[in-house]
């Protein structure tokens, strides 16, 4: 069966969903591209931050690959003004055995990160896996509890009325949630059944559970909606909400 991203004479589809690939590392960045290319996608190159904003406004990429390690500018203020402009997918790109900056990756809203050095199908894969979960449904159900409403088919989630800025990865978790209320779930299942990963590191999901509660308690500090289930994982209750 031809992917919905395959290449037609040499030349992109319409449906041909458009990559940016931000690294300073010329042969990276050659490497990655050949493989997105082969892959079916149309991509988009920067070597810095500000060019990467040029390009990103003059075309809004699909999904992004960004090198943290950046000149003048670093991964992670470039994914910020990014999203300024909108919500689009991010996969940073981290050094190797540098924890922190991949949970600071996280935080600033990364769907997905890979280490250095990599394999290249790896990382098409993970594009691929990304972008999957990021286009709109052609019919879902509208979700809602706590005062918390989903609709999946549009992406958007709301508080009390007010539009939520959820990032991709976090609109999946709460969607799940919502679908899930009273459960306890290990992040082995939510790296499972959100991300659709067998295996992986699990602080993503913590990172992703804790910028959820950020934008869905009341008190973050002290959530009420999903719980944390010592020894477990963690478990959304509608109920506790209620005063």
């Amino acid at each position: 069966m031809q992917s919905p991203y395959a290449l037609q004479g040499g030349a992109a589809t319409d449906e041909a969903a458009r990559v940016l690939v931000v690294d300073d590392d010329p042969t990276v960045a050659e490497v990655v591209t050949g493989y997105l290319h082969r892959a079916g996608y149309v991509v988009d190159r920067a070597d810095d931050g500000p060019t990467a904003l040029d390009r990103a406004a003059a075309h809004r990429p699909d999904l992004v690959v960004l090198d943290l390690m950046l000149p003048g500018m670093d991964g992670l203020e470039v994914c910020r003004r990014m999203r300024d402009d909108g919500p689009v997918p991010v996969i940073m790109l981290t050094a190797r055995g540098d924890e922190d900056d991949r949970i600071l990756g996280l935080e600033v809203g990364a769907d997905d990160y890979v280490t250095k050095p990599f394999s290249p199908r790896e990382l098409v894969l993970r594009v691929e896996s990304v972008l999957r979960r990021s286009r709109p449904v052609t019919a879902g159900p509208r979700l809602a509890a706590a005062g918390l409403s989903v609709d999946v088919e549009s992406r958007r989630a709301t508080k009390g009325g007010s539009e939520l800025a959820l990032t991709l990865r976090e609109f999946d978790l709460l969607a799940f949630f919502l679908r899930h209320p009273g459960r306890a779930y290990s992040r082995e299942d939510l790296m499972r059944e959100v991300w659709g990963w067998d295996f992986g590191d699990l602080s993503t999901v913590t990172v992703h559970v804790r910028r959820l509660r950020g934008k869905v308690e009341d008190d973050p500090a002290r959530p009420r909606l999903i719980q944390t289930v010592w020894g477990v994982g963690y478990r959304f209750e509608p109920a506790e909400a209620v005063h």
